[in-house]
């Protein structure tokens, strides 16, 4: 009886390993495939943007800068001093003066001034003063521009000889300077143009021109600054007048006043 229980147990206990084992196979079959993961994507690099130079206009400063406040001081008036007057002319009396009037030009008192107007293309309009004869002398006049423009020129006649020789100092519109020379009937420049910041460009405008003359020596000024000197000896003395040039197609007008005429002392 012993031996038929034993037996029976043991087909029991195998029955029940197979039906476990068949569970198990069962349950794996019923599971489904399993998917792999994705790759972990390899970060990509963060572009960089190569900098650029930024233009600072009004770059700052922790301390501001210091500066010391300018100093103004007055234009150096360099013209020398006069001696006795020899003469002074308001432009009053038209006796001293060759005055003119045509079409194109006009040489006419106003008031208190002497005014050149001159309407023809590259013409040349002059007055001289009958009296005094000058040698050495310290002369200065103011002149006014009306109608003038680029290279058009007014200015002062020199030691004018009985032969219509004489020095020409010339201011022009275009802000030069310049002294010319005829004698002998040859025409030359003792100096030729030359840019000046006393000169006055354009019109209206107004300049006080100055001339020193002693001798051979002869300076030259504009509103009391010194342009330049001329070491001359073919002229010595003469009247002198006064003058005004067109360059262009353009009308010429220019005025003189306060004429003063001393010696040097």
């Amino acid at each position: 009886m012993m031996g038929r229980r034993g037996g029976s147990a043991s087909l029991r206990a195998l029955r029940d390993l197979v039906w476990i084992l068949a569970l198990l196979a069962a349950l794996a079959a019923c599971q489904p495939n399993a998917t792999p993961l994705p790759p972990t994507p390899t970060p990509e690099p963060t572009p960089t943007s190569t900098p650029t130079a930024t233009i600072v206009w009004f770059p700052p400063t922790s301390t501001p800068t210091a500066f010391a406040a300018p100093v103004m001081t007055p234009t150096l008036d360099t013209r020398p001093s006069a001696g006795a007057l020899i003469l002074e002319d308001d432009f009053s009396d038209p006796a001293p003066w060759s005055l003119v009037q045509t079409s194109t030009s006009s040489v006419a008192l106003g008031v208190n001034n002497l005014t050149l107007a001159l309407d023809q293309p590259g013409a040349y309009l002059y007055t001289l003063r009958s009296q005094p004869s000058l040698g050495d002398f310290y002369l200065e006049i103011t002149a006014s521009t009306s109608l003038c423009r680029a290279s058009d020129e007014y200015g002062l006649l020199l030691r004018v000889s009985s032969d219509l020789e004489f020095y020409r100092y010339s201011l022009s519109c275009d802000g030069q300077v310049r002294l010319d020379k005829y004698y002998q009937g040859r025409a030359s420049s003792p100096q030729p143009w030359m840019l000046s910041g006393a000169v006055p460009p354009g019109a209206p405008a107004s300049a006080r021109l100055a001339v020193w003359a002693q001798g051979k020596e002869l300076r030259f000024y504009v509103n009391g600054e010194h342009q330049f000197t001329v070491q001359d000896p073919s002229l010595t003395s003469g009247s002198f007048g006064l003058f005004i040039r067109s360059a262009g197609d353009n009308a010429v007008t220019v005025s003189f006043s306060d004429l003063v005429v001393s010696e040097i002392p």
